[in-house]
């Protein structure tokens, strides 16, 4: 059985606080989630265990996200050295992108395909770290990897209904 990982992850601070959108590996994060189809649950990872996420990553056969590739893995290599393009992954926005000619967020493509709207956003999420609050942020990114999950395995059973 293929070991799918659907992954998110939340930072400690924004784009504007660390000096732009170039610097996104000093943004740090706060907390990341993954869903193993191996494993059939979620992983919570504090930033005390970013290597374990780190591992798990490196370890999966497919790695699915949400703007993975130009954000999460970038925050990731605040941590590591490690390339991330040895990962296979499949990224929902740059996939989307290539069909649609554009960017969407995560949250118009759940209220359009799931018919549910995220919870709230990342800059939440940062004021939520500031208070000490992990707690939130986790249920935040688990519901995030779930919509990305759920997305995706519709896509999928599109695409195999299809042929």
């Amino acid at each position: 059985m293929k070991n799918i990982v659907y992954f998110d992850l939340e930072t400690q601070k924004s784009a504007d606080e660390v000096g732009g959108w170039d610097k996104i590996r000093d943004m740090r994060m706060s907390v990341g989630v993954t869903y193993s189809t191996a494993r059939g649950t979620y992983q919570i990872y504090s930033e005390r265990r970013v290597n374990d996420l780190i591992r798990e990553l490196q370890r999966a056969d497919l790695v699915v996200g949400f703007n993975v590739l130009r954000f999460d893995y970038e925050v990731l290599h605040g941590y590591t050295v490690f390339d991330f393009a040895q990962v296979p992954t499949l990224d929902m926005l740059v996939d989307l992108q290539k069909t649609l000619q554009h960017r969407l967020s995560l949250d118009s493509i759940a209220t359009a395909t799931l018919g549910v709207e995220k919870t709230s956003e990342g800059l939440q999420a940062i004021d939520w770290f500031r208070e000490g609050r992990l707690h939130e942020i986790a249920e935040n990114c688990c519901f995030d990897v779930n919509i990305t999950r759920l997305v995706q395995d519709r896509k999928s059973t599109r695409l195999n209904s299809s042929h």
